[in-house]
């Protein structure tokens, strides 16, 4: 064959994969989508993408499963969502802690920078320190200064090895010098049980789990991780302002896409997402988690990440957080 003729096929291929991949595009979605979420049913991830799940399967007119995915502080389900096929049908509930893992973990079974495509921001919280109820301290200082008196009897829990509590805590306790313990747990969920058991003694807290703990009145809460006060727990003042200057820790949630997903799905996903996050009813339950909603473009998310890693990347460093 001459070369002319093998030029004029692959130009034939390629115009050939080009209208169907534009085909598949619009014709998404066409079945059920999983949104893959790492953490256990209960947790604050999970309580923000369920929500949202329901109202993305509406504006997409296709069921949105949530599959949880548990372990490793997120890293196992991101791993799962990494290697799953590029069509748009797997779509990854992301958190803080998926800037954190680089920092943490030796052997990562994905890139988070390159292996994913990143949709918009959904919610960011702030996190809160509560202790068990029957821990004699009723402020931050109170805490620090039990803590420093029982060194190695203070354990704080967290939803696994580089999650948000996990990071939130390492980092007060570099900052108060305080010789706390940490338990890592597969989720929020079971770590807030024993710490109202009284199995562990603190956690600093995604406010979407802990504010119903709060409410109940189960847990005792110190302080807001923010710079700021929080509107959503106007009466807690900032771990900042109670004897830690400096501190400020806030958990975001977002969701991407495979790396290979077609540019037109994922604008697909992307807009779907933004008119759910100004639907009113999900602005409501965002409300009772203490959430304020996303809808960070693509480009500005992809940036916003890689900022992240590296911020979190050099914390970890300076607490010396432990890699696996």
């Amino acid at each position: 064959m001459k070369k002319s003729s093998f030029i004029k096929t692959g130009a034939v291929a390629l115009a050939a994969c080009a209208l169907s991949a534009g085909a598949t595009a619009a014709s998404w979605p066409e079945r059920p989508i999983t949104l893959v979420v790492p953490f256990t049913p209960g947790g604050t991830t999970d309580m923000v993408a369920r929500p949202l799940a329901q109202l993305l399967g509406d504006e997409l007119g296709q069921s949105v499963i949530v599959d949880n995915r548990a372990g490793a502080g997120g890293t196992l389900g991101a791993g799962y969502a990494a290697r799953a096929k590029p069509d748009g049908y797997t779509i990854f509930m992301s958190t803080i802690a998926h800037t954190i893992a680089p920092a943490i973990y030796k052997h990562l079974p994905y890139n988070f920078e390159k292996d994913f495509e990143p949709i918009t921001v959904v919610a960011s919280v702030p996190n809160i320190l509560i202790v068990n109820k029957k821990l004699p301290v009723n402020s931050v200082q109170q805490l620090i200064d039990y803590a420093k008196k029982n060194p190695g009897q203070v354990n704080f829990g967290s939803a696994g090895i580089g999650s948000t509590e996990d990071m939130a805590g390492e980092l007060f306790k570099s900052m108060t010098k305080t010789d706390l313990v940490h338990v890592p747990y597969k989720g929020g969920a079971p770590m807030m049980t024993d710490l109202i058991s009284g199995q562990i003694q603190m956690a600093i807290e995604t406010s979407g789990s802990a504010a119903a703990q709060i409410k109940a009145g189960t847990v005792h809460p110190l302080a807001v991780s923010t710079k700021t006060r929080s509107k959503f727990f106007p009466d807690l003042p900032t771990i900042d302002a109670s004897g830690v200057p400096g501190y400020d820790f806030q958990t975001w949630y977002g969701i991407l896409v495979p790396a290979g997903t077609p540019t037109a799905v994922r604008d697909k996903i992307y807009e779907a997402t933004v008119k759910a996050l100004k639907d009113p009813k999900l602005v409501k339950v965002f409300d009772t988690l203490g959430a304020d909603p996303g809808g960070m473009k693509p480009a500005e998310f992809k940036t916003f990440i890689v900022d992240q890693t590296k911020k979190w990347g050099e914390i970890a460093k300076a607490v010396n957080m432990q890699k696996n």
